[in-house]
C-alpha cells in the first residue's frame, strides 16, 4: 500500500478542514496506506515566513513530504483562495517536491462558489510542482460538516457522494503505476 501524507492547511487547530482531512484520513487508512499528518499551524512561524529550510521542524515537514507517495492537502477557503498559511509552506518547498506524487486537494467553504478556488488558485501550483497526479478536488460546504460531542466527524447530505468519489479516485491514482515517458 502507499504512504500518505494529509497537510491541514487551517490556521485554527479546531476547524471544519481539519476535521474534513479527519474524515478523509480514516477512509484512506482503512484502504491499508500508511499515514502521517501534517498540520502546517504547528510549524515555527518565524522560520515559515521566512523559508528557513534549516530549521528542524521545516525540514522535518519536508522529509515527510519526500516519504509520501500521495498527499492530501485540506485548507479553507478565504477571499477566494487557500490560506495564506498554506502558501507559505508550499512557497518555501523544492520546485518539484511533489514529483510522482498523487494529490488530493480538498476545501471547506460557506458555499460551492468557494470550489473555484480548488482549481484557479491551488490546483495550479500543485501541478507546478510536478505532482504526477491531481485528482479531482472538492470542497464541502460548511454546513455539512458535522461534529458530535466526541468529536467525531459526520459529513452529511449532498456532500458524502462527491466526497467519497473524490477519495476511491484518489485511491485509484494511487494504484495505478507510473507511465514511464521516454525523450
Amino acid at each position: 500500500m502507499s504512504r500518505i501524507l494529509t497537510v491541514s492547511g487551517s490556521p485554527k487547530v479546531v476547524s471544519r478542514s481539519a476535521r474534513l482531512l479527519s474524515h478523509v484520513a480514516a477512509a484512506v487508512e482503512e484502504d491499508g496506506h500508511e499515514l502521517r499528518d501534517l498540520r502546517v499551524l504547528d510549524l515555527p512561524a518565524d522560520a515559515l515566513l521566512a523559508g528557513n529550510t534549516e530549521d528542524p521542524e521545516i525540514a522535518e515537514s519536508i522529509a515527510q513530504l519526500a516519504w509520501a507517495d500521495g498527499v492530501v492537502i485540506a485548507t479553507p477557503v478565504y477571499k477566494a483562495a487557500y490560506t495564506g498559511l498554506l502558501k507559505a509552506w508550499l512557497d518555501l518547498l523544492p520546485q518539484f517536491a511533489l514529483a510522482g506524487k498523487v494529490v488530493l486537494p480538498l476545501a471547506t467553504g460557506g458555499s460551492l462558489a468557494h470550489a473555484l478556488a480548488l482549481d484557479y488558485a491551488l490546483r495550479p501550483v500543485l501541478q507546478s510542482m510536478g505532482a504526477r497526479h491531481v485528482v479531482q478536488g472538492f470542497l464541502v460546504v460548511d454546513s455539512f460538516i458535522e461534529a458530535d460531542r466526541d468529536g467525531v466527524t459526520t459529513i452529511s447530505g449532498e456532500a458524502l457522494p462527491g466526497l467519497t468519489a473524490v477519495i476511491d479516485g484518489f485511491g485509484h491514482a494511487l494504484s495505478v503505476a507510473p507511465v514511464e515517458v521516454l525523450v
